[in-house]
C-alpha cells in the first residue's frame, strides 16, 4: 500500500521558522517509505497557513525522492496559465516528483478574497483544467474560452514527466466523480467519507469512462492516522488536537452537507480512520486495500500535536509499508 503524508501548513505563534517542523516529517517520510508528502490549502486563517505552491517548492529543495502531491489546490481561484506554468516548473525543479491534486473549493470568504463567482467555479474547473493539460502536454496551444482565452501559447520548460504529472480530484458527489474520470487520473476522498459508503462510491468513480489523454482512475483514500504503542496511546496523542481542527470545520464547512461528521465521537472517528496500535493499523491499511484504494493519505498531526508525537507516528507506520 503507497502511503502519502498530509502535512500540517497551520501557523502558530511558536511554530519553528522557514516550515523547519514539516521539513523535518517530510525528510522522516522519505527514510521511512512513504510514497508522498502531500499538501493541502487555505486561506483567511487569522493564526496562518502556509502558500501552498512555494511549500511545494521549499518541500522539494529539502528532500530528494519523494513525491510532492496536493490534495487539494483550489483550482477555481487560479488563472490557469499561472498554475500550469508553476507547477510545471516545480515538477521540474523536484526532478518530476510532483502529483496536481485540485478541488472545487466551498468556502465563500475564500471566492470573494480572490474575486471569482463562487457560482462559476465548476465551469472554470473544467476550462482552466483543460488549459492547464493543454499546456502540460502541447507545443503550442491557441483556446479562446469563458474565462480564459490564450493565442500561440506554451510553456518553456515543460513539466518533466511524460506526458504530464498525474492529476488527481476530489469530492464526494456523482458530478465530480464522472468529472474526475472524464478529465483527471485519481480521485481524492474526504478525510471524513464512511468506510460505509466507500464501496459505492469508489464503484460508481470506476464505473465513468475514462476522458481521452487521463493516465488511469487511482483511487486514494484520506484518512485521520496515528500510529501507536497501544490505541490507548493513539487516543492520548490525537484526540484532544483533532477535535480542536474539527470544531474550526464546523465553522468552516457550515454551508457544506458533511459538517455533522466534525462532531462525530471518538468511536466513530476511529471507524474511518487508520488509528490504534501497529497490528491495529495493519489491519486497517488492509481493509482499505481491500475495498479498492490504491493508496492513503495520513493526516498525523492536526494542529497543536507535539512534533515528538508527529515523528513517533511517522516512523511506526514506516514500519508497516
Amino acid at each position: 500500500m503507497r502511503l502519502g503524508l498530509y502535512l500540517n501548513l497551520y501557523g502558530t505563534p511558536d511554530e519553528r521558522p522557514r516550515l523547519a517542523d514539516v521539513v523535518e516529517q517530510a525528510k522522516l517520510a522519505e527514510q521511512a517509505g512513504f510514497e508522498w508528502v502531500v499538501l493541502g490549502e487555505r486561506h483567511l486563517h487569522r493564526p496562518g497557513y502556509h502558500e501552498i505552491l512555494t511549500s511545494m517548492t521549499w518541500l522539494a529543495a529539502h528532500t530528494s525522492r519523494i513525491g510532492i502531491a496536493t490534495a487539494g489546490i483550489v483550482a477555481p481561484l487560479y488563472d490557469p496559465v499561472v498554475l500550469a506554468e508553476t507547477l510545471a516548473h516545480i515538477d521540474v525543479l523536484s526532478g518530476g516528483r510532483v502529483t496536481a491534486g485540485f478541488v472545487l473549493g466551498y468556502r465563500p470568504e475564500e471566492f470573494a478574497l480572490y474575486g471569482v463567482t463562487q457560482s462559476e467555479r465548476v465551469a472554470r474547473f473544467e476550462e482552466g483544467l483543460e488549459i492547464l493539460t493543454r499546456l502540460w502536454t502541447s507545443d503550442e496551444v491557441t483556446y479562446d474560452g469563458k474565462f480564459t482565452s490564450i493565442q500561440e501559447a506554451y510553456l518553456s520548460p515543460r513539466p518533466v514527466q511524460s506526458p504530464r504529472p498525474r492529476i488527481w480530484n476530489g469530492g464526494r458527489v456523482s458530478a465530480v466523480l464522472e468529472r474526475t474520470a472524464r478529465m483527471c487520473d485519481g480521485w481524492t476522498t474526504s478525510f471524513n467519507e464512511l468506510d460505509a459508503d466507500l464501496p459505492a462510491k469508489i464503484s460508481e468513480y470506476l464505473s465513468y469512462p475514462r476522458g481521452e489523454g487521463t493516465l488511469g482512475q487511482e483511487v486514494i483514500l484520506c484518512r485521520e492516522g496515528y500510529c501507536g504503542a497501544t490505541s490507548q496511546d493513539a487516543r492520548a496523542a490525537l484526540e484532544e488536537p483533532l477535535r480542536d481542527l474539527y470544531d474550526a470545520y464546523t465553522g468552516w464547512k457550515r454551508t457544506s452537507t458533511d459538517v455533522s461528521r466534525y462532531t462525530q465521537g471518538w468511536d466513530e472517528i476511529v471507524d474511518r480512520s487508520v488509528i490504534g496500535s501497529s497490528a491495529e493499523c495493519a489491519d486497517r491499511l488492509a481493509h482499505y486495500e481491500a475495498l479498492g484504494a490504491d493508496g492513503i493519505i495520513l493526516r498525523i498531526q492536526p494542529p497543536g500535536m507535539s512534533q515528538a508525537d508527529a515523528l513517533r507516528s511517522i516512523e511506526a507506520f514506516g514500519e508497516l509499508v
